[in-house]
């Protein structure tokens, strides 16, 4: 209940700040943050193309029975993921083998998913659209479907030049809506550029933040681009192993992709699996490993120390200070509702 009143009020805030419209592709670099990785010149961003991916990206006729849109599983208000269910759910009721990633700062990460299996933000499309168990259709059907829509064709050549729309211009098209999704103005943004200040309670989790957990989630992006082991042990339902089953390295078993903390808020579930559905819940986990789980001892020094209830709430604190409201509700991210979503001509 808290959680949505919170919601509610970031709702009401977020809309007497954006009351109007930019006129300019939403992605910025904010002060302070690291270079971008990304690379802008091999698909320049305008908002054209960026209007143009949030439409695509919404757009459920891109899968193959036209039920599931890939924000069906990114949902804007809970940080472009979801919070129904542990594991994603694909068309005719199928459900697949991991919890939804977020999508947020996307610009400043090197890999994509959970085992780190896609290189590139303009190739990490592929795999949703064309996954069994998620939007199950082919890259020749969707662009059928696009080519015969004049809809479409208008759009892609106000955005790219080009009216034939290809593989390569639809992952550049949804990549110029998604690497726009920065998320920069939380509390926290606000401490550390002079704007406020934490209160006792989230200034002592902070602390405990900058202890226990800033090794793998490091400010201000707060994760580190890398692969760690969670301490969970293999899902015996699901038997997934992270990155080994991309790399067939007996040393990447169960190593997972760090998630960025911004919004932990409201991205639950939890883990690569979604078993945990509580912040507490995680941090009672981490309170508790021991050293036959698959964490290095370098690593178990660094989270072996039982927090108390106390220092749990301060931490909690803490991380809902990453919670932003002006990107949970930010308009420019929404489903465009002026937009002719169901576009396609003679299916």
């Amino acid at each position: 209940m808290k959680s949505l009143l919170r919601i509610f009020g970031f709702l009401l805030i977020t809309v007497l700040i954006f009351s109007a419209t930019k006129n300019e592709h939403p992605f910025y670099i904010p002060k302070h943050w690291p270079k971008p990785v990304y690379d802008f010149e091999a698909n320049p961003i305008n908002l054209q193309k960026f209007e143009l991916g949030r439409t695509l990206f919404y757009d459920p006729d891109l899968s193959r029975d036209s039920t599931i849109s890939c924000a069906s599983c990114h949902l804007q208000y809970s940080a472009f993921t979801h919070i129904d269910h542990a594991l994603s759910h694909g068309i005719d009721g199928k459900i697949g083998t991991r919890n939804s990633p977020v999508l947020i700062n996307l610009a400043w990460q090197r890999s994509f998913h959970w085992d780190g299996g896609v290189g590139q933000l303009n190739k990490q499309a592929i795999n949703p659209l064309t996954h069994a168990k998620e939007m199950d259709n082919s890259l020749e059907e969707i662009l059928r479907r696009l080519n015969r829509s004049s809809y479409y064709r208008k759009r892609f050549y106000q955005g790219f030049g080009d009216s034939i729309i290809t593989t390569d211009l639809l992952l550049k098209a949804l990549a110029n809506f998604t690497v726009g999704l920065v998320s920069a103005q939380s509390k926290y943004d606000q401490v550390q550029n002079h704007q406020a200040h934490f209160t006792e309670q989230e200034k002592a989790g902070y602390s405990l933040f900058k202890q226990y957990c800033v090794y793998c989630h490091q400010e201000p992006l707060f994760t580190r681009n890398d692969f760690k082991a969670n301490g969970l042990p293999v899902n015996a339902k699901l038997m997934d192993y992270g990155r080994m089953d991309i790399t067939n390295r007996h040393e990447d078993s169960l190593l997972f992709k760090i998630p960025t903390l911004r919004n932990i808020e409201f991205s639950f579930p939890y883990m690569h699996d979604g078993r945990f559905k509580l912040l507490k819940d995680v941090l009672a986990h981490y309170s508790v490993l021991h050293a036959s789980s698959n964490l290095k001892s370098s690593e178990l020094n660094k989270l072996n120390r039982p927090l108390t209830d106390h220092e749990q709430k301060d931490l909690i604190a803490f991380l809902k200070t990453l919670s932003d409201p002006q990107f949970l509700f930010n308009p420019l991210f929404k489903y465009p509702k002026n937009e002719r979503n169901a576009s396609f001509e003679n299916k």
